[in-house]
């Protein structure tokens, strides 16, 4: 089996996110990390060279394929977007997503051109609802 390439570093987050050269998505990245540091408790960690992940989760498809991955995080990616891995398909997903504001989304992730064009409490229950129903899916985390 290939070895998994996204993985927790020793990288500091806060070097990381000040090597932002976008002045606005460094802010966003840094409100994110404030606003994720509350809503889960964990301290973040760099996982790869590009992701600011919140604690970790064993998971192993009927496939067979397994990994380690951060509970939840994010990652500034080009050009200008916040990709939030938040949308781990809990109940109750859809109907926030409906109130969150200007947004795309992927399998398992949300895409923001700009934090402000967000409400910021139905963020904080995306990702307290993706962090809450992985600890469920995949006990003892």
């Amino acid at each position: 089996m290939a070895e998994q390439k996204t993985r927790p570093t020793v990288q500091p987050v806060e070097d990381f996110l000040n090597g932002i050269a976008d002045e606005r998505l460094r802010q966003d990245c840094f409100a994110v990390l404030k606003l994720m540091k509350k809503v889960t408790g964990a301290k973040p960690n760099m996982w790869g060279p590009g992701i600011v992940g919140f604690g970790q989760y064993h998971y192993k498809y009927e496939s067979g394929h397994e990994g380690d991955m951060c509970l939840t995080g994010f990652a500034p990616r080009k050009p200008n977007i916040l990709t939030l891995y938040v949308l781990a398909g809990f109940p109750g997903q859809t109907e926030l997503l409906e109130k969150l504001g200007k947004h795309k989304t992927g399998k398992g992730c949300l895409y923001l051109k700009k934090l402000e064009d967000v409400d910021q409490d139905v963020l904080a229950k995306l990702i307290s609802g993706s962090v809450e129903y992985l600890k469920k899916k995949y006990p003892g985390i």
